[in-house]
């Protein structure tokens, strides 16, 4: 783009290859704006809440996923519009800050940006508005904060910490088996959680998935998980009170780094060559041996010589583990990763209470159980199901729950779900309107109907009216000052959802109203675009 003058001075622009691009300006811009992101939201929509439906993306090369975790739908979806990226990039932040509410965020973005249009089109300037979200969004924060509760849980009391991770699977496909996925993800969590600094390493949790059985077989293991089997077939299966050494050299004679070439012209040569070659392989053995390893984990592969002499001197081995796994075991056992045999000791090996090696099915399917480990500080969550999808959105599922988990251990208030966090917001921010002159309070007003959309879309997910029964919820809050009415999704027949235990994290909450808001302030403050138009 560049700016030219003509005779009189009077400036132009000369859009470099003019014919190929389209520009879009003012308020045009900014409604075709706001029609990319209510169409991303209103794909998500659908999704909200425990009855959501479920959404089936195929990838280019054929594989399937089914989900309806927001930002896994946004993640796969070939997305063009550059602000319909934008939706996409706000469910990834909320999801790698949060780990939940993925979807609501979208849905509230959308409905916000719907609001701004009909105020533009009554002629109020974008930044008004823009202001006006801002002001609204900072009265919601703080209501948000008002109408919160703590709630005290620890170790022994995990009850609060269950329901709250309930509400998070209860969207989800797995919601039959909420109760039993909650504890284990609740008590994964606090395995690894450090209590007094508030803080859980979520790395230290490892998931793992295996096709077969069904949902109701997916446990908690206080150990590692590692889907490799014995190197022998006639290597013991079960190790008790294991001493494990973990090593990343490979158990094979060393390999010069030039190019070279043996000649071996003899029987004699080629012997000593043979026996030179066995007394690495027994060297290194031994070494294993007398540091009073009675397992060992390797990063490569061995020869067969070698699992011939480990076999034989009664030394059960594992090979071609993973670095990630390495690691994990490592901080399970207590051990220490050995790059170089000579390095080997004893204060080096790892402890485990018990290693044992389970099959699967009538496959040959194998894995490689280590327990009852010196530092329990790191644990894996083992899914069963009945096919690869399952397992996949068990995963994403889990991943919410454990990360709900983590956000509660950090900052332990809670509001009530079901839309009535949002109803209440609505209300009080309709109430703030009026006390602020100028033409933001039209904006206020319209960010109090916007927080609406949640309820709304949860309702006409549940199959309910949805305008009878927010109408409905909104008069009961009013009516009877109780912040914690909200749409009864699961007919249970009470919409206060204190007493359905439907709770969400605050943090999580006042995270979705402010990141909402910057991307709308953010798509409302465009309107000039240029860009290549298609052929």
């Amino acid at each position: 783009m560049a700016l030219a003058f003509d005779e009189y001075g009077r400036p132009f622009i000369i859009l470099k290859e003019q014919d190929r691009k389209s520009r879009l300006r003012g308020l045009d811009a900014q409604k075709a704006n706001i029609a990319a992101g209510r169409a991303v939201a209103r794909i998500l929509r659908t999704s909200l809440g425990p009855k959501g439906m479920d959404k089936m993306l195929q990838s280019p090369d054929g594989d399937v996923i089914i989900t309806n975790d927001g930002a896994t739908i946004l993640e796969q979806m070939d997305v063009d519009n550059q602000i319909a990226k934008l939706m996409v990039e706000l469910s990834q932040s909320q999801d790698y800050e949060i780990g939940d509410g993925t979807t609501g965020v979208v849905v509230m973005a959308g409905s916000l940006l719907e609001q701004a249009e009909k105020l533009l089109e009554r002629g109020i300037h974008p930044l008004r508005v823009a202001e006006g979200y801002e002001v609204a969004s900072r009265i919601a924060f703080d209501h948000l904060e008002k109408i919160s509760q703590k709630f005290e849980f620890s170790p022994d009391n995990i009850e609060p910490l269950v329901q709250t991770c309930m509400t998070t699977l209860s969207s989800k496909i797995v919601n039959r088996c909420k109760l039993a996925l909650a504890e284990i993800a609740v008590k994964a969590v606090l395995a690894v959680a450090d209590l007094e600094r508030k803080d859980v390493n979520l790395d230290l949790i490892k998931v793992e998935g295996k096709v077969g059985g069904k949902l109701e077989d997916t446990e908690l293991i206080y150990g590692i998980v590692v889907d490799k089997d014995m190197s022998h077939p006639q290597m013991p299966k079960r190790i008790e009170d294991a001493k494990i050494a973990i090593l990343t050299c490979p158990f094979e004679p060393p390999k010069p780094k030039t190019k070279h070439k043996v000649d071996i012209d003899s029987v004699e040569k080629f012997q000593t060559l043979r026996d030179q070659e066995r007394k690495y392989f027994d060297d290194m053995v031994q070494k294993c041996k007398d540091v009073g390893a009675t397992l060992v984990i390797c990063q490569w592969g061995f020869d067969d010589e070698a699992n011939h002499l480990l076999m034989h001197r009664n030394l059960p081995a594992v090979r071609w583990v993973g670095g990630v796994e390495l690691e994990l075991i490592a901080i399970a056992t207590g051990g220490r990763i050995v790059p170089r045999f000579q390095e080997l000791s004893s204060e080096k090996l790892g402890r485990a209470g018990i290693v044992r090696e389970k099959s699967f099915g009538t496959t040959k399917d194998r894995m490689l159980y280590i327990e009852q480990c010196a530092n329990s500080r790191a644990v894996t969550i083992f899914i069963r199901g009945g096919n690869k999808m399952m397992i996949e959105e068990t995963k994403r599922s889990l991943h919410d729950a454990l990360c709900v988990a983590r956000n509660l251990i950090r900052n332990n208030s809670i509001v009530y779900g079901g839309g009535s966090a949002e109803i209440s917001c609505s209300v009080a921010v309709e109430a703030a309107a009026d006390r602020h002159p100028g033409v933001e309070q039209y904006a206020i007003r319209s960010f109090a109907e916007a927080l609406d959309a949640i309820p709304l879309a949860l309702a006409e997910n549940s199959g309910l009216p949805p305008i009878d029964t927010l109408t409905a919820v909104k008069a009961q809050q009013i009516k009877e000052n109780n912040p914690f009415c909200g749409i009864d999704c699961n007919d249970v027949g009470t919409n206060d959802m204190k007493e359905q235990n439907v709770f969400e994290t605050l943090i999580g909450k006042q995270q979705q109203i402010l990141l909402a808001t910057q991307v709308v302030k953010m798509i409302l403050k465009i309107d000039d675009v240029i860009s290549p138009s298609e052929y």
